[in-house]
């Protein structure tokens, strides 16, 4: 699942700004006989993008320690989720594309659990969660990055190729053995792609595990995504800020422009946009976010940011409801516990789920 990184995408962490798209971290005080110090440590080597994670610990030894495990659990989940390399020793997506076509392929529970999670997703997104689409997906990209390489002379990917390759998209060509552990494609030209949701999922797992060894505040950002372990040693919120999609110049945009500064207590913030990922076209800017309907990118919004306590739903539910019409990405949003929204459309107008605006607090 690795992308080309675009600076655009990914907002910086900045010791006393917002996160998440920036972060918002004042040193507190600590009642223990240790005070707990403040450490960041960043990355350029897991899923093509930055990752940041600030937080506290009682000694540098002991935050190193806990960044080690927790770069390696990033790492990890990189490599099973390549749908572009294969590594040795281990049955990632890339093999799973290439072989379950054929046959049945045996993968380990950090593969399998991902895909009965996207399963689960795609039902209650009504199909626009879809890890299935592989194929359109990889035209898009080929299409994009040619773009990027060569903007002169940018075109978009004839419908008819489009068309031809969702004939393969169908998610429940995607048989999953959970008793055996294998993955088999029923269309052997079914091909995975799942970078609607196996960042966010592999940041949740992360984080639990950082949780279990012990970490107990931090902020991590992987490209964004955001996920808040604890509160600060003074008892305040991680903040994650949602950037306004709005605020750019051309193709330039203003990163330190936020709409709402959302508080997080074990909980992430994901944000799916149309300034993220993108190449132009005569004039006219073409993002990542393809609807599944239409096979081009939805034209819905500017931005949806969601906000959970679980990373994975966070990511697949930003996906799903930036193709989603807005009612019914209301109605989706009020059956779920626990989760926010917030819809930013193109006319400028933005609009919240019930409770979303009691999480967050001024950016002034």
């Amino acid at each position: 699942m690795v992308k080309r990184f675009f600076p655009l995408a990914v907002c910086l962490f900045m010791t006393l700004s917002l996160a998440g798209c920036g972060l918002s971290s004042s040193d507190g005080g600590s009642s223990s006989s240790i005070q707990p110090e403040k450490y960041t440590a960043t990355w350029f080597d897991v899923f093509d993008t930055v990752t940041t994670v600030v937080g506290y610990a009682e000694s540098q030894e002991e935050w190193d320690r806990q960044m080690q495990a927790l770069h390696e659990d990033l790492q990890t989940y990189h490599k099973y989720y390549d749908i572009y390399n294969s590594y040795e020793g281990i049955t990632n997506l890339r093999d799973v594309n290439l072989q379950a076509g054929q046959a049945p392929v045996q993968v380990e529970p950090i593969i399998m659990n991902l895909l009965v999670l996207s399963k689960e997703m795609n039902t209650l997104t009504q199909g626009k969660l879809n890890i299935a689409l592989g194929s359109v997906l990889k035209i898009w990209h080929d299409y994009r990055t040619a773009g990027l390489d060569e903007p002169e002379t940018a075109q978009l990917p004839p419908m008819e190729l489009l068309q031809e390759a969702n004939q393969h998209t169908h998610l429940e060509d995607l048989v999953l053995d959970t008793q055996a552990q294998t993955v088999f494609f029923a269309d052997p030209e079914l091909q995975l792609d799942v970078g609607s949701v196996g960042k966010g999922y592999a940041v949740e797992q992360v984080a639990l595990a950082a949780q279990q060894r012990g970490l107990k505040s931090a902020l991590i950002s992987v490209g964004g995504n955001l996920r808040s372990i604890g509160r600060k040693p003074d008892g305040t919120l991680w903040s994650g800020g949602v950037q306004d999609p709005w605020a750019s110049v051309g193709q330039t945009l203003n990163q330190s422009a936020y709409l709402a500064a959302v508080e997080l207590e074990n909980q992430a913030l994901v944000i799916s946009g149309d300034y993220q990922r993108f190449y132009t076209v005569e004039g006219q800017r073409y993002h990542h976010l393809i609807d599944p309907d239409t096979l081009m990118p939805a034209n819905l919004y500017s931005a949806v940011a969601v906000l959970a306590g679980d990373s994975g739903l966070a990511d697949c539910l930003s996906t799903g409801l930036f193709c989603l019409p807005l009612e019914e990405g209301q109605a989706l949003v009020r059956q779920l516990e626990g989760v926010e929204a917030m819809w930013m459309l193109p006319d400028g107008s933005i609009v919240y789920s019930d409770h979303f605006l009691d999480h967050t607090k001024s950016t002034k």
